[in-house]
């Protein structure tokens, strides 16, 4: 886990990270995603079908498809939220059957923050829930919040932030948690395209300098070429997987990169495979 240190992360304590790195050959596999069906009411509706991948450690990882292709459903099972029909979850090695929070963070679509809470309070409340002491969430809230541009805005209340501090605010939740694996459910979709963009860089700045696994379902096939290592293409209901994308891209991602002829093949190939299906 990461030591905060005045209150600062020294994310080069990490040991879970200098763990998977100093093994030679590919990177353990964080999650595996191993012949998952489902069908909701009683066999009215298939939403997925054999769906099979794996994430190794520290990637960031998209899902994308068309709506009502399973992505969101099959996020709730990575979480622990949901129980698929058929097939199993693994995390880490060991099948997941509930939520495991201290492993798999979520961040969901709507930032969802408790509106008598200031800033600061809601990036603590999961670590309070959590019986952490109040000396230890309150460094590291502090440092997240920090690390996500809002220290002058932490005693603030939800309504008086912006729409894009809200959500700032939400993804500090979710690492300052430390889970190994964050996952995250169109958390920009409510955003204006600036907003997101920048959001989206914000986000970026964050996983480079602490290197969870993201697992990213996005509707946005500029955002998931921009911010991913591999864009997994998910099929029309019963969504199964079409294929996985490597993102081959140099880090750090910069936004000149989307007027390259690369980043447009890629998006387009994601494209086509979306509307040949």
């Amino acid at each position: 886990m990461a030591r905060l240190t005045a209150g600062k992360l020294d994310a080069a304590d990490d040991e879970r990270g200098a763990a998977g790195a100093s093994q030679a050959g590919p990177a353990p596999v964080d999650v595996a995603v191993e012949h998952i069906f489902h069908i909701y009411g009683a066999g009215a509706v298939k939403a997925l079908d054999d769906v099979n991948f794996t994430v190794e450690r520290g990637r960031f990882v998209g899902l994308v498809g068309p709506s009502g292709c399973g992505k969101s459903s099959l996020l709730l099972m990575l979480a622990g939220l949901m129980q698929p029909s058929e097939g199993r979850i693994v995390v880490e090695g060991t099948e997941l059957s509930r939520p495991d929070p201290e492993r798999v963070g979520v961040v969901f679509q709507e930032a969802s923050l408790l509106p008598w809470k200031t800033a600061r309070e809601n990036v603590e409340f999961p670590l309070k829930v959590r019986g952490i002491g109040k000396t230890e969430r309150r460094a590291r809230a502090d440092a997240f919040l920090d690390l996500v541009g809002l220290s002058e805005f932490k005693d603030r209340l939800p309504n008086q932030l912006s729409g894009g501090m809200r959500h700032r605010v939400s993804i500090a939740r979710g690492f300052c948690q430390d889970p190994h694996i964050l996952l995250m459910d169109e958390p920009f979709a409510a955003l204006d395209e600036q907003t997101r963009m920048t959001m989206g860089n914000e986000l970026l700045n964050i996983w480079e300098k602490r290197r969870k696994t993201v697992i990213f379902v996005t509707h946005s096939l500029t955002e998931a070429v921009y911010l991913c290592d591999e864009v997994v293409v998910m099929s029309h209901r019963p969504g199964r997987i079409l294929e996985r994308i490597e993102i081959d891209l140099p880090r750090p991602r910069t936004y000149e990169m989307m007027a390259t002829e690369k980043f447009g093949r890629l998006r387009d190939h994601i494209w086509r495979l979306i509307r040949k299906d």
